[in-house]
């Protein structure tokens, strides 16, 4: 809940006051997919959810995937990168489940740069909640909901997240 503190604006002598609770243990997670999807008008997508005071492991990656294979009918390539909660039991039966639909891809150990949602975690922390002190967890939840809410079908900024990383298109996306 400490939040990232960036360069501000304000009078020489005069810093602006930064007020937060201290010693709190709140915390927002927040799991995304960026989608492409070369035949709908849009193109790229957004699709994220949030859990307050929670984390996410492989059983609520399993129900994350699971809720964005229900979302459409389209072939999906998962693009994950090696931590836990993308391994293990609950994620095989999800990869079962949507065996016709479902291909995952995995990025070589150390390899953000080639994570496409990765850039829009920089700019959600970086830019749009550095200097932010949210009195609770709930506050912050509702923040990150509008700034994802506000980008969700910007087709321009969701290129830009795409291009930023190094991944080129899935094959599965091509075929």
């Amino acid at each position: 809940m400490g939040p990232l503190l960036r360069r501000t604006w304000s009078p020489r002598g005069r810093t602006p006051p930064l007020h937060q609770r201290g010693k709190q243990r709140e915390k927002v997670s927040v799991a995304a997919a960026l989608w492409w999807d070369p035949q709908a008008p849009r193109g790229l997508g957004l699709y994220y959810e949030t859990l307050v005071n929670g984390y996410y492991n492989n059983q609520r990656m399993a129900g994350f995937l699971e809720r964005l294979m229900r979302k459409g009918r389209q072939r999906v390539s998962a693009v994950w990168d090696g931590g836990g909660m993308h391994k293990g039991d609950p994620i095989h039966a999800a990869q079962t489940q949507f065996a016709s639909r479902l291909q995952v891809e995995r990025l070589p150990p150390y390899a953000p740069m080639l994570n496409p949602v990765e850039p829009l975690w920089s700019w959600l922390k970086h830019g749009r909640l550095a200097n932010y002190a949210p009195p609770d967890a709930a506050t912050s939840d509702r923040r990150i909901h509008d700034e994802l809410d506000a980008i969700r079908c910007d087709q321009g900024f969701l290129r830009s997240m795409w291009q930023a990383s190094e991944l080129p298109l899935p094959r599965a996306l091509l075929l």
